[in-house]
C-alpha cells in the first residue's frame, strides 16, 4: 500500500530522461513549435525597440520624426503581430494536440505493462491508487509535454536578447539588475523542492481517495446490511480531512512560492526606478533608452513570472511522470521465455514435478514437492479443507503465478516453453466468484472468442442452458447487464461465463467452485450446463459439495501435506479417510 508521506526515489534529470523518448514521434512538431515560441518572442522583443527609436529621435530632433516614419514602424508592428498570432495559434492548437498525443502515448504504455503484471502486484495495489495514475496523473502530462519545452525555450531568448540590448544601453545597470536573478532562481528552487514534494502527497492521497470511494460503493450491499453507513462515512471523512490537510499544505508552499517573487519582481523594478532615475541625472543614459530599459525589464521580469508560475505545473507533470514511471517499474513477474513458442493441437496431459510454490508477496508456502498426472481427457477433481491449495494448484496450471521449484508440463513441455497467451487460450476457467463486464448479455459471452458470429454466440449460450432465460430478458442477448452483472442473478451471471467458456472451446477446463455460491436449483441447473461443458475435455473440478464430483473419473484429497488420498468415489469412501468424512459430515448436515 502506498504512504502518501512517501518520498520520491527519482530524481528530476532522470525522470526527464524517461519522459524524453516520448517527444520522438513528434520531434517535427516539437521543432516548428520552437521555431513559432521563437517567432512570438522576436515580435515581442521589437517594440521596445521602436518606442526607444521613436522617443530618441523625438527629444533630439523632432523635426526629423515624420508622420512617414510612424506609419512605417506602425507597419512592421502590425506585420508582426500578424505572425505573432499565426504562430501562437499553432503553439496553442497543434502544441497542445501533441501534448494530448504524449500523454495518450503513455496511457498505452502504462496500461499494457499492467495487463503484464502478475496476480501479486493487483493483490498489493489498490484498484483506486492504479486508476489514479493512469488518469489523472497523466492529465498534467499534456501541458506538462507542450509547455515545457517552448516555455523554457522562450525564457531562454528573452533572457539572452534582453542582456545584451540592456547591455548596450547601460552595462552597470544591466550588470546590477541581473544580480539579483541567481538570488530569486536559488530561492525559488528551494521553495519548488518542497512543493513537489506536497504534490506527490496529494497525489497519493487522491489515490487513496479513490479506492476509498471505490470500495465503499462496490460493497455499497454489505454497507446497508450491517447498516454501517456512518461507519463509512467516517471512514470517508478521515480520508477526506487528510486530503484537505495535504491541500492546504501545498497551498501554502504555493503562497509562499507566489509572495517570494512578487517581492523580486518589487526588487527589481526598484532598482530600475532608483539606478536607472541615477544614471540617467548624471547622464550616462538619455530618456528613451531608459523608457526602453523599463519595458525590457518589464519583459524580462513577466519572463521570469511565468516561469515561476509554470513551476506549478512543471512540479504536477513531473510527479504526473514520476507516477507514471513506478507504475513502468514494477516488475514482470511472468512473462514469455526467450525460447517459447505457441502451443497447438493440445492434448490435455499435465503433470507435475516436484513442485514447490511460496507466494511472492507474503512467503507463505503452499506446496513443497508436489507431484501429479492429468491425462488428457480425464475428468479429476479436487477437494479438502481450506487452505490447503486447491486453487492455488489452479491458477499454477495458466502461469498466473510462477512455480519456485519442479516443473509443470502440458502435453510433455514444460508450460515455460510455451507463449503466456497460447498456454491460457487452451484453457477456460469458469469460477465461484463470475467476473461480467459492464455491459450487454451479448458482449459478455462474446469476450470468449475474437470475432464470434451472432449464431456462435447463440449457439454457445444454448449448450450453457443459458438462451432460455436471455431470450426471456427485456432485450434479449442485447440487454444490459450492469457493472459486474448486478442485473443477474447468481445462477444466470454462471451460465454466462460457462458460455463464454463453451464459446472458447478450450481443450483444458478448469472449475473452481463453480456451483457453490448458487441455490439447489440454479446448482441444477449450472450442473447439467458443466457437464456438457466437460465433455471430451481435461477437466479439473474444485468443488464443496461433493455430490457434483461423484462421477469424476479420479478425485484427489489435497491437504497442506500435499495429496493425501486418491481414488474414484467408491474407493475413497471404502478407504475411510479424510473423504469419507467429508461425505458423511455433509450427508448429516442435509
Amino acid at each position: 500500500m502506498e504512504n502518501a508521506k512517501e518520498t520520491s526515489k527519482y530524481k528530476a534529470g532522470e525522470l526527464m530522461k524517461r519522459f524524453l523518448p516520448y517527444y520522438q514521434k513528434y520531434w517535427k512538431i516539437v521543432i516548428l513549435d520552437l521555431i513559432c515560441a521563437g517567432l512570438t518572442t522576436i515580435c515581442e522583443m521589437v517594440l521596445p525597440m521602436i518606442i526607444r527609436y521613436i522617443t530618441n529621435t523625438g527629444m533630439n530632433n523632432l523635426a526629423a520624426l515624420s508622420v512617414e516614419i510612424i506609419l512605417r514602424m506602425g507597419a512592421l508592428y502590425l506585420i508582426l503581430r500578424i505572425i505573432d498570432s499565426m504562430a501562437n495559434f499553432y503553439m496553442a492548437y497543434t502544441g497542445h494536440v501533441m501534448g494530448t498525443k504524449i500523454e495518450t502515448d503513455m496511457r498505452r504504455d502504462a496500461y499494457a505493462h499492467l495487463q503484464r503484471l502478475s496476480d501479486t502486484y493487483y493483490n498489493n495495489t489498490k484498484v483506486g491508487q492504479i486508476m489514479g495514475r493512469i488518469t489523472n496523473d497523466l492529465f498534467d502530462v499534456t501541458e506538462f509535454a507542450h509547455h515545457c519545452p517552448e516555455e523554457f525555450f522562450i525564457a531562454g531568448i528573452k533572457a539572452v536578447i534582453s542582456f545584451l540590448i540592456l547591455s548596450g544601453i547601460s552595462l552597470p545597470l544591466t550588470l546590477i539588475i541581473f544580480a539579483v536573478v541567481p538570488v530569486m532562481v536559488v530561492t525559488c528552487i528551494c521553495i519548488n523542492l518542497r512543493m513537489r514534494a506536497a504534490f506527490r502527497k496529494q497525489r497519493v492521497q487522491i489515490g487513496e481517495l479513490n479506492a476509498r470511494i471505490e470500495d465503499s460503493l462496490l460493497g455499497q450491499k454489505v454497507v446497508k446490511a450491517f447498516t454501517n453507513e456512518e461507519k463509512e462515512s467516517a471512514k470517508f471523512e478521515e480520508d477526506n480531512q487528510n486530503f484537505f490537510a495535504i491541500k492546504k499544505e501545498t497551498y501554502k508552499f504555493m503562497a509562499t512560492f507566489q509572495t517570494t517573487t512578487r517581492a523580486f519582481d518589487g526588487l527589481m523594478y526598484l532598482v530600475v526606478v532608483v539606478a536607472g532615475g541615477i544614471f540617467m541625472v548624471k547622464g550616462l543614459i538619455v530618456p528613451g533608452d531608459l523608457v526602453a530599459y523599463v519595458m525590457y525589464v518589464s519583459t524580462l521580469i513577466a519572463t521570469i513570472r511565468r516561469i515561476i508560475e509554470f513551476a506549478e505545473q512543471f512540479q504536477r507533470g513531473m510527479t504526473g511522470i514520476e507516477r507514471f514511471v513506478e507504475i513502468m517499474d514494477s516488475k514482470e513477474d511472468i512473462f514469455d521465455e526467450p525460447d517459447a513458442v505457441a502451443c497447438a493441437n493440445v492434448k490435455g496431459d499435465i503433470s507435475l514435478r516436484d513442485v514447490c510454490f511460496a507466494y511472492p508477496d507474503d512467503h507463505n508456502i503452499v506446496f513443497t514437492g508436489l507431484n501429479l498426472d492429468i491425462h488428457a481427457g480425464e475428468k479429476i477433481a479436487i477437494v479438502g479443507p481450506s487452505g490447503g491449495g486447491k486453487t492455488t494448484l489452479c491458477n499454477l496450471i495458466p502461469r498466473f503465478y510462477n512455480i519456485d521449484e519442479g516443473e509443470i508440463t502440458l502435453d510433455g513441455q514444460n508450460i515455460r516453453h510455451y507463449t503466456l497467451k497460447s498456454l491460457r487460450k487452451n484453457i477456460g476457467m469458469v469460477q465461484q466468484d463470475v467476473y461480467l463486464f459492464s455491459g450487454t448479455v451479448y458482449e459478455n459471452i462474446a469476450y470468449g472468442k475474437e470475432n464470434a458470429t451472432r449464431e456462435e454466440v447463440i449457439e454457445a449460450a444454448k449448450k450453457a442452458g443459458a438462451h432460455e432465460f436471455i431470450e426471456a430478458l427485456k432485450d434479449g442477448y442485447d440487454t444490459y447487464v450492469g457493472e459486474r452483472g448486478v442485473k443477474l442473478s447468481g445462477g444466470q451471471k454462471q451460465r454466462i461465463s460457462i458460455a463464454r467458456v463453451f464459446l472458447k472451446n478450450p481443450p483444458i477446463l478448469i472449475l473452481d467452485e463453480a456451483t457453490s455460491a448458487l441455490d439447489n436449483e440454479s446448482e441444477f441447473q449450472v450442473a447439467k450446463s458443466l457437464q456438457e461443458l466437460a465433455k471430451g475435455r481435461t477437466t479439473i473440478t474444485i468443488a464443496h459439495r461433493l455430490s457434483s464430483i461423484r462421477n469424476s473419473d479420479r478425485i484427489l484429497v489435497l491437504t497442506e501435506e500435499g495429496i493425501v488420498e486418491e481414488g474414484n468415489h467408491e474407493q475413497l469412501l471404502a478407504q475411510k479417510g479424510i473423504y469419507h468424512h467429508f461425505y458423511t459430515t455433509a450427508n448429516e448436515l442435509r
